[in-house]
């Protein structure tokens, strides 16, 4: 096939060729550090990660076992050093995440972007906060004040439930140009976002651009 289309496709393909399980590792790392919400697992890339790590620490202990030179072992463990490093880092965030709003995600849509593991512990410390609060505190309230969730009887939505700020600014790049994008429901607000370009948005601007791939956090 040829023309521009089959150009263009095979660009993206070799682009995506050209990025390793640690640069996507990376950048998962740096949005989900840089976003106020939690975001979609990524759990075939955590998989591969996890077995290039398995695979380097074997090396690491064969060139070391072999007597390979010492600055090949040390460049080995540095790779493996770094990868560990972010894989930690960025599951690390998310149980923080999870800690902060496991309510809110229980309750919302946010539930489908947790991994299995990450699911048994929201509600493992879910149950264990609603115990303790219950005994502790709850227990001793008077009548209409000691719901888990709502300040009083009265209050029409859970509004002791802490929720991320999607308000928030963040700093973002998009990979490739999107072009003019309405930031705001009015249509007043519109960006021409560029390849590569640096920009500080509200987060819910542009969440589905994260979402889709489209843009990085940095």
């Amino acid at each position: 096939m040829s023309g521009p289309w089959s150009e263009e496709a095979e660009e993206d393909a070799s682009s995506l060729a050209g990025t390793t399980d640690v640069e996507l590792i990376k950048r998962a790392w740096r949005n989900e550090k840089a976003a106020p919400e939690i975001l979609q697992f990524e759990g075939p890339l955590v998989l591969r990660v996890r077995e290039q790590i398995q695979l380097l620490e074997e090396t690491v202990e064969e060139s070391t076992e072999n007597g390979s030179n010492d600055l090949v072992v040390s460049l080995y463990q540095m790779d493996l050093d770094r990868t560990l490093f972010l894989l930690r880092s960025y599951l690390r965030i998310r149980l923080q995440k999870i800690e902060k709003y496991m309510i809110h995600i229980s309750k919302t849509n946010l539930w489908n972007r947790l991994s299995e593991q990450e699911k048994k512990f929201t509600k493992r410390c879910t149950e264990i906060m609603e115990k303790l609060l219950e005994q502790s505190v709850l227990a001793r309230l008077p009548y209409g004040y000691e719901s888990f969730l709502k300040q009083s009887i009265s209050s029409e939505e859970d509004d002791m439930v802490p929720e991320p700020q999607l308000d928030t600014f963040v700093f973002c790049k998009a990979k490739d140009a999107v072009g003019a994008f309405q930031l705001d429901d009015s249509g007043d607000e519109i960006v021409d976002l560029v390849a590569d370009d640096l920009y500080v948005i509200r987060y819910k601007s542009i969440k589905g651009l994260v979402e889709a791939g489209q843009i990085d956090l940095v």
